[in-house]
């Protein structure tokens, strides 16, 4: 019986071990998105994560949120340096996400200052 639930035990963390695995690296799709950067923050009480938002529209319906992994310190500085100014964000989609990631499925991976649509100089 013991064995049994060595086996069991054994089998399972290592499902787990593919499921963290195939989830890092096999991203579920991947692209841009431009707007204003309305918030980043690092938040968190126990683990903390990097969470941000923009707006992809004038009204703000539509807000795009993201996360960005602890180690993409470049990505990080960019995002601080550009709060309230217009960015265009390349992302990884991932299946799922993991709670010491972040709280969305979309991590940023660029970040270029872009000019916005809205106020073009003419």
């Amino acid at each position: 019986m013991k064995r049994f639930l060595f086996y069991f035990l054994g089998a399972l963390f290592l499902l787990y071990i593919l499921y963290f695995v195939f989830v890092s690296l096999v991203p579920y799709s991947e692209g841009t998105r431009s707007g204003e950067l309305i918030k980043f923050s690092n938040k968190g009480v126990i683990v903390k994560t990097w969470e941000g938002e923009i707006s992809q529209g004038i009204s703000g319906a539509q807000i795009f949120q993201f996360s960005v992994l602890s180690g993409k310190e470049e990505v990080i500085k960019k995002l601080q340096n550009n709060e309230g100014n217009y960015v265009k964000l390349t992302y990884v989609e991932r299946y799922t996400k993991f709670f010491f990631w972040g709280d969305s499925s979309y991590f940023i991976t660029e970040v270029e200052e872009a000019q916005s649509p809205h106020f073009r100089d003419r």
